[in-house]
């Protein structure tokens, strides 16, 4: 049975997350449980290297994994193919015009294996209210005025916290993923937990603790 520490309850709306050292090895990163998806909240989270992961009739669950998968705009690897896509005009990446329908469609879309998604109601919601203020953005990509990719994540200082993408035609979120990192804003692109296709794009894991001291540097 898995014992969750009691600090780990967060009870008040003031209640702190514990420090991401004492974070759970099963679930790896499981930090804390509970408090709300207010925008101070989500700000302090990402501060310190913590975001909420949680399915749909769950409690509100917090995590800081380890190791971290992060890119970085040096490690960044784009095939020569996607790289002629680029250039062929047949995209358009536009930023923050159209923050909603990305987050929506990142909500909706259907993915191989999955038979849901962690996006719901209360985090668009949450998400959007970050937008408004300056904190969540989207990269979009467009084809003949038509959003076919994007993707959506928190940006603090010099690092995106990446939340997710999709794509509706091939190629498109690779397009938006580009824009982000060719951008010239972010030192630090954090991927939160392995995933192949940013692998191949050269994403890698590094351990949580150098994760959070770059995090200090950066934010």
């Amino acid at each position: 049975m898995l014992q969750i520490p009691s600090e780990f309850w967060l009870d008040q709306a003031n209640s702190p997350f514990p420090e991401a050292s004492l974070a759970l090895k099963e679930p790896n990163g499981l930090i804390a449980i509970g408090g709300e998806l207010s925008t101070e909240r989500l700000l302090d989270a990402y501060s310190k290297g913590i975001f909420p992961w949680y399915s749909e009739g769950e409690p509100i669950l917090w995590y800081s994994p380890d190791p971290r998968m992060v890119i970085t705009p040096e490690s960044f690897h784009l095939s020569k193919s996607t790289a002629k896509v680029m250039r062929s005009g047949r995209f358009e990446v536009r930023k923050n015009t159209n923050f909603d329908k990305v987050i929506n469609c990142c909500r909706n879309v259907v993915r191989a294996g999955q038979d849901g998604t962690w996006i719901d109601d209360d985090m668009v919601n949450a998400y959007c209210a970050l937008h408004q203020k300056g904190f969540a953005h989207s990269y979009e990509v467009y084809e003949e005025g038509v959003l076919v990719g994007g993707l959506y994540g928190v940006a603090l200082g010099e690092v995106f916290f990446g939340e997710s993408m999709f794509s509706l035609v091939s190629n498109a979120s690779k397009i938006a993923f580009a824009g982000l990192l060719q951008s010239g804003i972010y030192q630090l692109i954090d991927c939160q937990v392995e995933n192949g296709h940013l692998k191949s794009l050269g994403a890698t894991n590094i351990p949580r603790d150098l994760f959070i001291q770059q995090l200090k540097a950066f934010v």
